[in-house]
Parts: C-alpha cells; structure tokens; sequence
C-alpha cells in the first residue's frame, strides 16, 4: 500500500510541478513578448481540463455539472470567486507539495520496515 502511495505521490508532486513550471515559462514569455501579465486562474484550468479530458458536448453528470458551474455559476458564488481568482500555478504549486509530502512520507515508511 505505501509503495502505491509514493508512486502516486511522485507522479503527482512532479507532474504538478513540471505543470507549475510550464504555466509561470508562458506566462512569463507573454509578459515579456506583451508586456503584460496574463492571468490564468484555477477555474480556468479546471475549465480547460475538463473540456479537453472528461465532458463532452450534451454530457450529463457530475463533471458535466461542474463544468457547467464553472461557466455559470447560480450558487456557491462565493467559491466560485475564490476559484476565479486563485491564480493556477498557485495551486499547482501547492499540489506539487502535497504530493511530494506524501511520497516521501511513505518512501520513510517503507524504508522503515
């Protein structure tokens, strides 16, 4: 059970960081290139992600639903803020911490045994 957590912290914590990476080089090759900063929020990333993914044009469901929130929201708006404002790489950052934490927690775990 660790050795499947810490693979799965890995991937998480590197593929979120490389994905932090990524987004903070475009963002900033548009600033100096436009010279301003182009932001892109958490529910941005959420939108892209699900529409590139998971839903599909007439799908119904939970992820449906959420894609639909994210697009017009009629309740929880004040999430819905949150999630517009929270830059993306910010949370792609701190999930690459999370995952990171996790996989060395269980590497330390199995090294103990």
């Amino acid at each position: 059970m660790f050795r499947f957590l810490s693979i799965a912290g890995a991937v998480v914590g590197y593929g979120a960081l490389s994905a932090f990476l990524g987004l903070v080089g475009w963002q900033s090759y548009r600033w100096f290139r436009d010279g301003e900063w182009t932001h892109v929020g958490l529910g941005d990333g959420l939108r892209i992600g699900l529409q590139h993914c998971c839903v599909n044009d007439g799908d119904t469901g939970r992820l449906a639903a959420l894609l639909h929130w994210l697009d017009a929201p009629v309740d929880w708006l004040g999430m819905h803020k949150v999630v517009e404002v929270v830059p993306a790489s910010l949370a792609l950052f701190a999930a690459s911490i999370v995952g990171n934490c996790i996989f060395v927690y269980c590497k330390d775990r199995l090294e103990g045994r």
